[in-house]
């Protein structure tokens, strides 16, 4: 990998983080391929994450840590601290983002998926960003949601004339034939002409990364649920098929997540402590590592797993979130459509037999890189070619694709 030089740039990203890691981890890993890519360059993140400083950032990479709100069930959002007022709270986080911005003077502005921010928190920052020369960049997650969910929740507001009207461009963090995040929605003109789609955000493992501090065993099925808020179904569902069926011995490592409640995280352990070959970790802030050592993974399809589980050429097994948002749902189903995974319904999988023969399975299926296009996984390389171009003279070498219309997988209402 060549290593260039843009001198004196700053970046700026936005990570509003109110429900799992995904956030946090996806602005982390562009933040640390820029870094290593450009010198003369550093970042910070602005994240709303109540546990960013679990993780490790690399020299000229830094966050801000913004007030924490979290998102309910039913979509709706509340304070964290019992006697502290969510409107008040909104009020800080949109004030120290605006500060933060005033005193950094990046010359690229990234906002990760929420265009205006949670509750519009962005909207001084974007203005003050199109009086001067920063250039501002949404990243998307290849899907967002359904289409029809999605034209619902930003309709509203008319969120896509204001892309068009506060950014210069738009990264779509996926292939252009595998989804498009966009499709169905009326877009103004020339919003079209801003999209880029970079490819899957490619992971590996640092040398600084790779000494395990866990005794794990050989040749195990990793079963993780991201940050854990939702994922203590999935881990149930996991045990009763080990339970359900002795042929299954393959040793299973189970991440619980940091976010999943204390009295799920000890019913699993209880549970887990009579099943031999299940090993139970608490949290772990390299999840590249124990991807890497394992022969599958069973997930949600949230995009930093089925990300990690391409790049690292594993078999998987998804039982997608199906409400609120059907994200997860959509990804998978697109991916076993083009044989990169198998997926089973969370009514499905909470069928003891169904999910213990789905397991079994998993063993015979094809390994991803067998359907998988290599140029579908640099994402970081489309995203730096972005940066260079951006703060730079160099045009990116490939265009930006439209993507073929298709037709849609079926949505679950």
């Amino acid at each position: 990998m060549e290593i260039k030089r843009l001198e004196h740039v700053r970046i700026l990203m936005y990570s509003h983080d109110t429900f799992g890691l995904g956030h946090l981890r996806r602005c982390r890993t562009i933040a640390h391929a820029i870094v290593e890519r450009f010198k003369g360059v550093n970042v910070l993140i602005v994240s709303g994450s109540q546990i960013a400083g679990a993780f490790d950032f690399r020299a000229r990479v830094d966050f801000v840590k913004i007030p924490s709100v979290i998102k309910l069930y039913n979509g709706e959002y509340d304070s964290i601290g019992e006697y502290i007022d969510l409107d008040d709270i909104l009020e800080m986080r949109k004030l120290i983002i605006q500060r933060t911005a005033e005193a950094f003077q990046p010359d690229l502005f990234i906002v990760d998926k929420e265009p205006l921010g949670l509750r519009g928190e962005l909207i001084p920052t974007l203005e003050m960003m199109r009086k001067q020369d920063t250039k501002t960049i949404l990243g998307l997650r290849d899907v967002m949601d359904a289409p029809h969910l999605l034209e619902k929740e930003w309709s509203k507001n008319n969120i896509t004339d204001k892309i068009q009207k506060y950014f210069d461009r738009v990264w779509v963090f996926g292939p252009s034939h595998f989804w498009n995040p966009l499709e169905g929605l009326k877009l103004p003109d020339g919003l079209e002409d801003k999209i880029c789609y970079t490819g899957f955000l490619d992971r590996g493992v640092q040398l600084s990364q790779a000494t395990d501090s866990h005794f794990l065993p050989d040749d195990y099925v990793l079963v993780t649920a991201g940050g854990g808020g939702d994922g203590s179904v999935l881990m149930e569902q996991v045990l009763a098929a080990r339970e359900f069926d002795s042929r299954m011995d393959i040793p299973i490592v189970m991440v619980l997540g940091p976010f999943m409640k204390s009295e799920s995280r000890e019913r699993i352990r209880l549970r887990a402590s009579s099943l031999a070959n299940v090993t139970v970790i608490d949290f772990e802030n390299r999840m590249e590592v124990l991807m890497q050592k394992a022969v599958a993974v069973v997930g949600m399809c949230g995009y930093n797993t089925f990300c990690e589980a391409l790049s690292f050429d594993r078999k998987a097994l998804y039982v997608p979130r199906m409400h609120p948002r059907q994200e997860q749902y959509i990804r998978a189903s697109r991916g076993r459509e083009l044989g990169l995974c198998e997926m089973l319904t969370p009514d499905e999988a909470s069928i003891p037999r169904t999910l213990a023969d789905a397991l079994m399975q998993l063993q015979k299926i094809s390994k991803p890189s067998k359907n998988l296009d290599a140029s579908d996984l640099h994402g970081l390389d489309g995203v730096c070619r972005e940066v260079e171009w951006l703060v730079g003279d160099e045009k990116p070498n490939s265009p930006t694709k439209k993507p073929k219309s298709r037709q849609e997988v079926m949505i679950f209402d």
